[in-house]
């Protein structure tokens, strides 16, 4: 059985007194450095001879607040002792694995908490579905403005899960085709290797939900897109009309309006009556036919 020690956000004399194994100095400085996701840093799973060294991502999702945050664990494992490391994010808690890490071998803690990993992933595709559905269900109803705003928070939120979800499964990956092991020790048999191919599943419905949520967005963008474009036509549709009815009123305006000596109409005793009633009914007839069409 494995002891198992977690810490933290630890010091580097903190660090020293715990370390299992003699580590490299690029381990030691990745454990002591605070959390700061986008890209870095990469989750990895690698074998380093006397020990494993592991960097794990997970995300997590606040629905109320509309947050994804990412917490981070650090992992050094030799065949007697698991030390877990972890970060306190900047918008949220640390992760906690002292629920799902049972007592065991240093490999069954190490499928362990990849599995913890993988259900966190899990339920942030399940969150970030939700919220697509929101939005989905919000483009008819919220203005141009926050359906935009929503979705290019959405955007970002699943480009930065996918971002941490590729490396991974790829660490997991490597468990399962035997590429990480430590010199002269099998501390992944076969039956951890299964569960960490149970994780690798699990990673990989996220990685087909991630992917389903993406194109559920990419529509409801489309849609919305579309439906600016449509209203934008029956604005200008309207605009058209309404211009369409003020050009023969001014027209007929402009045409009386000349004042030669050798207009009939303008000494007809009837003109002034002729020219609005030419105006009403040439308007009336506008109006009827773009009724008709549905313009206004």
């Amino acid at each position: 059985m494995a002891k198992w020690i977690d810490l933290l956000d630890p010091d580097r004399d903190a660090l020293e007194q715990a370390l299992p194994a003699e580590l490299h100095e690029d381990a030691i400085e990745r454990l002591l450095a605070p959390i700061a996701h986008d890209d870095e840093p990469r989750p990895k799973l690698e074998g380093r001879r006397s020990y494993i060294f592991g960097v794990f991502v997970v995300p997590q999702c606040v629905d109320e607040k509309d947050l994804v945050y990412f917490q981070e664990v650090d992992l050094v494992l030799t065949h007697e002792v698991v030390l877990t490391v972890r970060k306190t994010p900047a918008r949220g808690d640390p992760f906690d694995p002292a629920e799902i890490l049972p007592e065991g071998s240093a490999g069954e803690i190490g499928a362990s908490l990849a599995d913890a990993v993988a259900e966190a992933f899990l339920a942030a595709v399940d969150s970030l579905d939700v919220e697509v559905d929101q939005v989905d269900d919000g483009v008819d109803e919220w203005t141009a403005e926050v359906v935009r705003t929503r979705m290019k928070d959405l955007r970002h939120d699943i480009l930065r899960v996918r971002r941490a979800l590729g490396p991974t499964r790829e660490a997991l990956h490597h468990v399962v085709d035997q590429r990480v092991d430590l010199e002269g020790h099998e501390v992944f048999p076969h039956k951890v290797e299964i569960a960490f191919g149970e994780a690798y599943d699990k990673l990989l419905r996220a990685t087909d939900g991630l992917d389903l949520a993406r194109d559920l967005l990419g529509g409801a963008r489309d849609y919305h897109q579309a439906k600016i474009a449509n209203d934008q036509n029956e604005v200008m549709k309207r605009l058209t009309a309404v211009a369409s009815i003020l050009l023969v009123p001014t027209l007929i305006v402009g045409l009386y309006g000349q004042n030669f000596d050798h207009m009939p109409e303008l000494h007809w005793y009837l003109g002034y009556a002729y020219s609005w009633g030419l105006i009403v009914v040439t308007t009336i007839a506008q109006v009827v036919y773009f009724r008709r069409k549905g313009w206004i």
